[in-house]
């Protein structure tokens, strides 16, 4: 998933349930200074205020929850919550804990699903408001709206910024916001499909930026399995009968763009939550979002653009789709980060793919658009190779982790 990139997987710590220690003869009262885990600042992630996955023994809980002796006056009693030989009782396990399966597969559901409504939304939008422009900057603007509601009511709490940490985000960010542009782009001037069939190409260009930019070497089966990538993508082109060269372009800059957004990624791993870095990179890109909006589209939009659209559904759904549309699209990038935290690379990468498939056949069967035979085969072609080659990839990473373990 593209957002996964635009940050490092955070955790959210819980305490285990402790027993009262015995009382040292002499002692003295004491305190208990307990820093509260499971917060931004230690790297918790949250989403609309949720906790999503504890962890029981993470090194914060270890370095920062200080437990000194209990008081004298509670000394005398036994531990509450444990049995008359002071052993502590252990709570049943909840339903999330007993069906740890049925939980991810609920985050799956509920990413593609804000995915897919995402899509659908988006292009009905174009089909009567075609300012890619204009819309990305909607995206955005709503998107960081919802940011700052959230650290205003303190769910999450906001994690302060530096400015070293803003030198590392703004190119991710600079390559965000030319990545997600270009695909409205695409997404205006082609059909849906057409679009995340180019956009099937993306782990081409990360493996060409690892082997030639980054200097990393790529084994001979991953670059062959990339080839049914391209000759998939080659036969939709050639009869997409949604075909322009805005289109094409466009989405094949978007892959550029996002294939940068990884490697400033990589430079730019901080200990800060996932939400809270998504923000920021939120904020910086609407800010260069805006400029070209204004002067590409809104001597248009001001002469006409409002006007026309508003002419053809009303000023109420007008507005209301645009608010929808945004926030879709940052509750999908949320959601889509949390639940790839949530599982192994192989199910990430398989999971990626199941997406794109789910996208480009809803956009079909709502718009009902036509495509050629040479076209669905080479867009099975080039999905057959991107599972393909995320399988291969994801395997190879397991290998490296299994490795470093032992």
């Amino acid at each position: 998933m593209e957002s996964r990139v635009l940050s490092r997987a955070g955790t959210l710590f819980s305490l285990p349930h402790l027993r009262k220690l015995p009382r040292e003869v002499g002692a003295g009262p004491s305190l208990v200074a307990v820093k509260a885990v499971g917060s931004v600042a230690d790297g918790g992630n949250l989403i609309w205020g949720r906790q999503l996955r504890p962890e029981l023994c993470s090194p914060a809980l270890k370095k920062e929850a200080v437990l000194l002796r209990p008081c004298l006056a509670a000394a005398s009693s036994p531990a509450e919550g444990s049995d008359s030989a002071g052993e502590a009782k252990v709570a049943p396990a909840g339903f999330f804990e007993k069906y740890p399966a049925l939980v991810t597969g609920f985050f799956f559901f509920t990413w593609y699903f804000l995915n897919v409504i995402f899509n659908i939304l988006n292009k009905k939008i174009y089909n009567y408001f075609p300012y890619p422009y204009f819309v990305s900057v909607i995206h955005l603007f709503v998107g960081v709206a919802y940011c700052l509601v959230s650290w205003a009511v303190g769910l999450p709490k906001r994690a302060p910024i530096d400015s070293n940490l803003l030198k590392l985000l703004i190119p991710v960010a600079v390559c965000h916001a030319l990545g997600h542009v270009t695909s409205n782009v695409s997404f205006a001037a082609v059909a849906v499909s057409f679009t995340h069939t180019i956009k099937a190409l993306e782990p081409f260009f990360n493996a060409a930026a690892s082997q030639f930019i980054l200097g990393q070497s790529i084994p001979i089966t991953l670059w062959l399995s990339l080839a049914p990538v391209v000759i998939g993508v080659s036969m939709a082109s050639l009869t997409e009968l949604s075909f322009n060269w805005v289109g094409f372009i466009s989405a094949m800059i978007s892959n550029i763009s996002f294939t940068y957004r990884s490697i400033y990624s990589k430079k730019a791993m901080t200990d800060m939550d996932s939400t809270n870095i998504y923000a920021y990179i939120s904020i910086i890109a609407l800010i260069v979002c805006i400029p070209p909006a204004v002067i590409l589209e809104g001597p248009t939009l001001l002469k006409h653009g409002f006007n026309d659209a508003i002419a053809k559904v009303g000023l109420v759904k007008f507005v209301s789709d645009l608010f929808w549309v945004g926030m879709f699209y940052h509750l999908y990038n949320q959601v889509a980060t949390n639940t790839l935290e949530r599982v192994a690379p192989l199910t990430h990468a398989v999971g990626n793919v199941l997406k794109r498939v789910f996208v480009i056949g809803f956009s079909i069967i709502v718009f009902g658009n036509k495509i050629s035979t040479q076209t669905g085969i080479g867009t099975a072609i080039a999905i057959a190779g991107v599972a393909l080659y995320s399988f291969i990839k994801a395997r190879m990473e397991e290998e490296k982790r299994q490795a470093k373990a032992a």
